[in-house]
């Protein structure tokens, strides 16, 4: 059942994308990857709607899905910086999806202790969060792109602050872009004291879980007629538990993805759709058994992960 599913919903991924053909020409800030940032922006006071959904699929085994949804609002305070609000509200299910075949609920999730046989269905609100992007280097009047991204965000009994430096280089008459992301977002998490508490309680007792994400990622883009344009992205993903990133000790997973991307845009529309794959060849250091044929299946990485982006011009 789940691989109809999975069939259906990726069918209705790229029908939503192609919907937006109209021959028209393409916005310079268009997002041409899904998961890794360019050093495109909006124009001064321009103004953008955009929708994401990404679904995160498959673990050791069982079922496992996870829907994060982001609707975002981005403004551009000058041709140099822009500022985004949005928020962030997921939905999870789960049933015997752990190493050990126990009933596991996503990180999102994890003040929540389900029982090891139960099935876990799960909506939550995440956070709010502000995004600042400021670009020092044009990749179009510069060797090189270079800009900045600033994002807190706050949610209940959750804080992350990502920092990300984001380069870029174009080539063939900017056809063909290029681009590096490396992010560092340490996060606090309150977890219940009491694994049998109940998280949405008034007397939930705190515990501080504290961790860092560390991710390195690069990406390609070639526009093959005036909007479309067809890419591939890679990303590294570390996950480390403090706020130390020298202390090894304290290293917990280490893994890789990859897949294609697909782009479309005209005056006003913009439709992203990224497919990865985790790559075989994952490490967890403080716990070894998430590791099974090569895949890390702790609860900050999935096997598959599918996003789509779409946006509106105003």
């Amino acid at each position: 059942m789940y691989r109809v599913l999975k069939g259906r919903l990726a069918a209705c991924l790229f029908a939503t994308a192609a919907a937006f053909g109209v021959s028209m020409p393409a916005q310079a800030d268009e997002p041409l990857l899904g998961f890794l940032y360019t050093t495109d922006l909006l124009p001064k006071h321009g103004q953008e709607v955009e929708q994401w959904l990404s679904w995160r699929h498959q673990k050791a085994g069982g079922r496992y899905d996870l829907l994060e949804g982001q609707t975002e609002y981005s403004y551009g305070v000058s041709d140099s910086f822009q500022l985004s609000g949005y928020l962030i509200y997921d939905w999870t299910q789960a049933y015997h999806n752990g190493p050990d075949g126990t009933t596991t609920p996503p990180e999102q999730f994890s003040p929540y202790f389900p029982a090891p046989d139960s099935h876990f269905n799960k909506t939550k609100f995440i956070a709010a969060a502000v995004e600042g992007i400021w670009r020092v280097r044009s990749p179009y009047t510069d060797p090189i792109g270079v800009a900045f991204l600033f994002e807190p965000e706050i949610g209940p009994r959750f804080q992350e602050l990502s920092l990300k430096a984001i380069l870029q280089k174009n080539y063939l008459d900017d056809r063909l872009v290029i681009v590096g992301n490396a992010t560092w977002a340490p996060e606090v998490r309150e977890l219940p004291g009491n694994p049998y508490a109940d998280p949405d309680s008034v007397d939930f007792r705190r515990n501080t879980n504290i961790e860092t994400d560390v991710n390195f990622g690069v990406g390609a883009s070639y526009r093959f007629t005036s909007n479309w344009a067809a890419g591939w992205e890679f990303q590294n993903e570390r996950e480390i538990n403090q706020w130390n990133l020298f202390d090894h000790s304290q290293w917990m997973g280490n893994a890789w993805y990859a897949g294609p991307t697909i782009h479309y845009a005209n005056q006003h529309f913009f439709a992203t759709l990224t497919w990865w794959q985790q790559l075989p060849g994952a490490h967890n250091y403080m716990d070894p058994t998430m590791i099974v044929k090569g895949y890390d299946d702790d609860v900050d990485f999935e096997h598959t992960r599918v996003r789509l982006k779409v946006g509106y011009y105003f």
